[in-house]
């Protein structure tokens, strides 16, 4: 499914990202993609895009997020970077599974892969 909506996220949506993460340390956030970036310290792993939540994958997260039929991050029908998949609503909503997601995505980003 191609993301091409050209919705801008609200900043409602990224604040409460935001408060869902606040055990992983200290999430900053930054205009970027059309969306937003999210990184712990150095570590680039999550993009909000238009109210939707993408976190970095490797091999050894990316099977989750297929098996949940998420697919990859495509800010325009040309461009798909498949090391960010899209996290389902429902663990979107649930803090304690999105903060276990997103701290797979930070090692998976500060490892480099």
């Amino acid at each position: 499914m191609v993301q091409d909506r050209g919705v801008p996220n609200t900043q409602g949506f990224v604040d409460f990202v935001v408060e869902q993460l606040d055990g992983l340390g200290d999430v900053t956030v930054r205009p970027m993609f059309g969306g937003h970036g999210f990184y712990l310290g150095r570590a680039f792993f999550a993009i909000v895009y238009d109210d939707r939540v993408y976190l970095k994958t490797g091999d050894a997260t990316r099977g989750w997020y297929e098996e949940q039929g998420m697919g990859t991050f495509r800010p325009h029908e040309r461009q798909d970077i498949k090391s960010y998949h899209e996290v389902p609503p429902d663990a979107v909503e649930d803090r304690e599974k999105l903060a276990d997601l997103a701290a797979a995505a930070v090692r998976i980003a500060e490892a480099g892969a």
